[in-house]
Formats: structure tokens, sequence, C-alpha cells
């Protein structure tokens, strides 16, 4: 087991440095890794083209959905081209695999009337709900992955000159700019806000917690959760529900689907479709709704 062990960490290593891999994706692959190596128990040089169908078979009886299935295909597939180009295996065993077909589901999103009754639910008069409310309208301003957000740091706010610099997955920089709203709340948020949570520390965090350092996902989560049910939204909401309705309100409003995937950090535009998808369903909505032979 130890060996299996040595030969992952090795893996995620050259992963990382060949791909600029986030730390989620490193994260959520050690994981797969070691509960495959948990179930096989032999070495994971030895294992065949059956052997892992057998595991997905038994994986499958967890009720396991085919995003999870199409991740952890993809992370042993990484796995043993590594293995192979190591020359530490002759033949892989999942080159005749295929991914699983996946059913493709709409996002949650919140139409415009939503979005405004969530980022007003934070309290002005408070640090916090300053801070908060900055957090969300930048979210909502650029379309930033949680990650993003929370990862941001001070230098790469330029409120003169309107844009944010956000380093992405695979640590890909893009560079999007702010609208006037949002940077109205984020000169509040570090005139009043930021120093004070600040605690006479330093950090290069932008957004803090009531500690000083810089704010975890599961803290923002929280806060997106809190504020969804002081507004009456009655939709399971997350940070990525600010960026779903960024992407589907710039689509309504005509942009075009190649500045979408430009701002939002896709690599394959077809990430992007979504949104069209969304769009048209909402039209379809509204035509059975309103039209007489709907």
């Amino acid at each position: 087991m130890e060996n299996n062990l040595q030969l992952i960490d090795k893996f995620l290593d050259h992963y990382w440095l060949s791909s600029g891999a986030s730390k989620n994706t490193l994260s959520a692959y050690r994981s797969d890794l070691k509960l495959f190596s948990t179930w096989f128990n032999e070495a994971l040089e030895s294992v065949s083209n059956q052997t892992i169908k057998n595991y997905f078979e038994h994986r499958q009886l967890t009720s396991m959905s085919t995003a999870t299935q199409a991740r952890i295909l993809t992370c042993l597939r990484a796995f043993y081209h590594y293995l192979l180009t190591s020359k530490i295996i002759e033949k892989d065993p999942t080159s005749r695999l295929h991914h699983p077909k996946q059913v493709q589901k709409l996002p949650i999103f919140l139409n415009i009337d939503e979005v405004d009754q969530l980022l007003s639910a934070p309290d002005q008069k408070t640090i916090f709900g300053q801070r908060d409310r900055a957090m969300l309208e930048l979210l909502y301003s650029c379309g930033l992955r949680v990650s993003e957000l929370i990862n941001l740091s001070y230098h790469n706010i330029n409120l003169n000159e309107e844009y944010i610099r956000i380093h992405g997955k695979g640590n890909k920089e893009r560079v999007l700019p702010m609208g006037e709203v949002a940077m109205d709340y984020l000169a509040n948020y570090e005139k009043n806000a930021r120093p004070y949570l600040l605690k006479n520390g330093q950090t290069d965090h932008y957004f803090l917690s009531n500690r000083g350092s810089g704010m975890s996902r599961q803290n923002f989560f929280y806060i997106i959760k809190s504020y969804a049910t002081k507004a009456g939204i009655d939709k399971p909401l997350s940070p990525h529900t600010l960026r779903h309705a960024f992407a589907t309100h710039l689509v309504q409003q005509g942009a075009d689907l190649r500045s979408v995937q430009l701002m939002l950090g896709h690599s394959d535009i077809s990430t992007t479709q979504i949104y069209t998808h969304i769009q048209n369903t909402q039209l379809k909505s509204q035509h059975s709704k309103h039209h007489p032979r709907g």
C-alpha cells in the first residue's frame, strides 16, 4: 500500500507541474486514487481493463453520478498515462474505456429581480454587511468562480483603472472589467471594512474573515445561503449561482457567446453554450404560458 501511495504522490506532483491543475482538482484526484487503491488492495501497476470496469460497477451500487464517474475515469486515465510514459507499466488499462454519457442539466439561476433582492440583503450599516455586499456585487459583476473570489489578492484589483486580474483554472490569467456599481461597493469596503477586519495584521488576501485572514469556501457558502433566506429566495443556491446569473443575463441582453466565454474563463465554448440553452428554455416557457396556441 505504501508503494501505491508513493506512486500517487509522484503522479500528482507531475500532474500539477505539467497541467497547472488547481488545488481542488488535485485534492479530488488524490481522494479518487486513494479510494481506488484501497478497493483494489494490490499494486496499482497490476490493474487491468476489467479491474477498472469492476470498480465502476462497484461504485455504481452507491448511486454514483455520471459526472463523478467521468471525473474518476479522467483521473485514472491521467494516472495510467503517467505510469505508461514513465515506463512503469507497458499497457494502459484505461485505453479502451469510454466516458459515461451525461445528461446535461441546466444550472439553477436567478432572474434580475432575485439578484437585486440577494445583493440588497446585507446590512450596509455593519462592517460584515459592507464586506458581504462587496463580495456579492463583484461575484455578479464579473462572473467569478468562488475560488477566484476568495483567493483574490489585494494587488489584483485596480479601482482606478476599473479592472480586475484573475488567476483561474490551470493558473490561466484573465483581465475583467468591473461595473461601476461593484466598484462603488469595493471602494467602500476598502475604506471602511477591510482596515477593521485586518486588525493591524498583514495579508494580501482582499476579502477577509472576522479573524483577519482569507475567507474559506465554506464560510462564503454559509454567507450566501443565509442572505438567500433573508431575501426570501426559495431556490437551492450556491456561490456558483451568481456566476450562472452573470452569464445568463449577458446572453439574454445580447452579448456574443465568445465574449461570455472569455469572461468566464472557459477553455471550450461548448461549456458556455449551456447559457443559450437556458435562454431557449425561458423563451419556450414564456411562449407556452402566454401564446394563445402555446
